[in-house]
């Protein structure tokens, strides 16, 4: 393994992190808080460690998929564990392992909390805790490809580790240009809702605060009641742009291409959208009694139904105290997420797709032995590698699943509790139900749970096995091996 290149992204990661605080210290600078000394002391590490580790470049800067996940899985970790000390250091969060997993569900873009009282926390810090979203929702690697000129056609090698969906492309020739294509739309539709929410009268800080957390389909609110207490306008422009952040990001490059046909045929994209419709109506119709306002019924009903099928995870009235029927649709949608190439978490709609496709073409095989059945999405053939991929992502992720739960379960906390929060975390949603609904948190959990609900989030946005590939022995046997040869040369060439 090149371990060199390795250790060189890393570095330019924790100066991007180190860069990055410059703006909540801009914030806090503002409203003079006693956090802007977390922050700077933060900073001052990010950037030492991140200066030494890059002080020599690789004479190799080739890597393949095996560094790329590597380098992906160490980035998100070394980013969050940095994070998380403005929080861990200002007191805001005094537990360490708190102000982690505050750190990780934010990069993640997972909305899980631990806080109960939100809006206690300064200005800066509340900045910096919906930030982490954004930065997340995209990726912090994929904006390193877009300013950072790394090693050509290997980068695609990290792009393909930390953007989520079965497959990743390139919208142009060069990955660095998809990347800054990315950036763009990303940064575009920000400001679009952010300048949308002013006119609903909310704060800059506020709205921008609210547009990253959107954006990134995080969930961390600003308030302690997430949205309820917010007018009918403000809700009705974060349900549009969840559902708008959803959406494969391909699309919007052919809408700004103006091939607005090929954009209406992207098969996952119309199956989000029929899945939204869906759900929606079903809740509707099951929570009318009870609420009686039509828009506010399909407010509520689309809100959630947005935020939960994005992962977005913020609420606008508590869910958990829905009839069972339309509990169960948001369960549901909890595993069937975003599209790919979206800043949503998941499963997917596309792998959902290529499965039940797989499932009908294995009844067909068992009817018709001798016909040759092939899989085709937007009408090209999927070929048998995705179809393979996608069915271990699924046996992956339940094996994960299901030893996570029985992981929590130690705790003694009812099945309910348990099993959306696992759901809620792998999925990188926010709440669950139960002990974790939309008015609870995740402050009641031990520190051991704590920590294997952070393995979740962090296995649910980097895909799974980036991550796994971390616990894997062989990994760090070369890397060991590789170290102890080039220790043998040198003493060979020094003799």
């Amino acid at each position: 393994m090149n371990s060199s290149i390795v250790r060189y992204i890393l570095g330019h990661v924790l100066k991007i992190e180190a860069a990055l605080m410059v703006i909540p210290v801009i914030v806090g600078v503002i409203y003079r808080e006693k956090a802007i000394s977390a922050f700077l002391i933060t900073m001052a590490l990010c950037a030492v460690c991140g200066i030494l580790m890059t002080i020599k470049k690789p004479a190799n800067t080739v890597f393949y998929l095996k560094e790329g996940c590597v380098t992906t899985a160490l980035s998100w970790i070394l980013m969050s564990i940095f994070g998380c000390l403005p929080f861990f250091i200002s007191r805001e969060i005094p537990s360490f392992t708190d102000a982690l997993f505050e750190t990780i569900s934010g990069f993640t873009t997972t909305g899980a909390s631990i806080l109960s009282e939100v809006e206690g926390l300064s200005q800066s810090i509340m900045f910096w805790r919906c930030f982490t979203h954004w930065i997340g929702g995209m990726g912090v690697l994929v904006f390193l490809l877009a300013v950072i000129p790394l090693t050509g056609g290997s980068n695609i090698n990290l792009m393909k580790a930390e953007s989520p969906g079965p497959s990743v492309g390139k919208l142009v020739p060069k990955i660095r240009y998809t990347a800054r294509i990315l950036y763009i739309i990303y940064f575009g539709m920000t400001v679009l809702q952010t300048v949308l929410l002013l006119f609903g009268g909310m704060t800059f800080l506020d709205a921008l605060n609210t547009a990253m957390g959107t954006a990134g389909t995080g969930g961390f609110g600003i308030r302690n009641d997430s949205f309820t207490s917010f007018s009918p306008y403000i809700q009705w422009v974060v349900t549009i742009f969840m559902i708008l952040f959803g959406v494969n990001f391909n699309a919007y490059y052919l809408i700004v291409l103006r091939q607005f046909k090929k954009a209406v045929k992207v098969e996952e994209v119309r199956c989000y959208f029929g899945i939204i419709l869906a759900a929606t109506a079903i809740i509707f119709v099951n929570i009318y009694r009870s609420v009686g306002a039509v828009e506010l019924t399909l407010r509520q009903s689309m809100f959630q139904v947005a935020s939960i099928i994005t992962t977005t995870g913020f609420s606008s009235v508590d869910f958990d105290m829905w009839p069972s029927l339309s509990k169960s649709v948001l369960v549901v949608l909890m595993f069937v997420g975003a599209c790919a190439g979206s800043t949503g978490g998941g499963i997917k709609v596309s792998r959902f797709i290529i499965g039940i496709k797989t499932i009908f073409r294995e009844i067909q095989s068992y009817i018709h032995p001798k016909s040759v059945k092939v899989i085709k999405t937007e009408g090209k053939p999927v070929d048998s590698e995705t179809c393979r991929s996608v069915s271990i992502y699924f046996i992956t992720f339940i094996m994960i699943f299901t030893a996570s739960l029985l992981l929590i379960s130690i705790e003694g906390k009812d099945i309910v509790t348990n099993f959306t929060a696992v759901a809620a975390t792998i999925n990188n949603i926010g709440p669950g139900l139960s002990a974790v609904g939309p008015t609870q948190n995740f402050g009641s959990y031990s520190d051991f749970s704590k920590y294997v609900l952070m393995f979740d989030m962090l296995a649910g946005r980097l895909e799974l096995f980036p991550l796994i590939i971390l616990f894997t022995p062989s990994i760090w046997k070369d890397l060991v091996t590789k170290k102890v040869s080039e220790r043998k040369m040198r003493r060979i060439r020094r003799g």
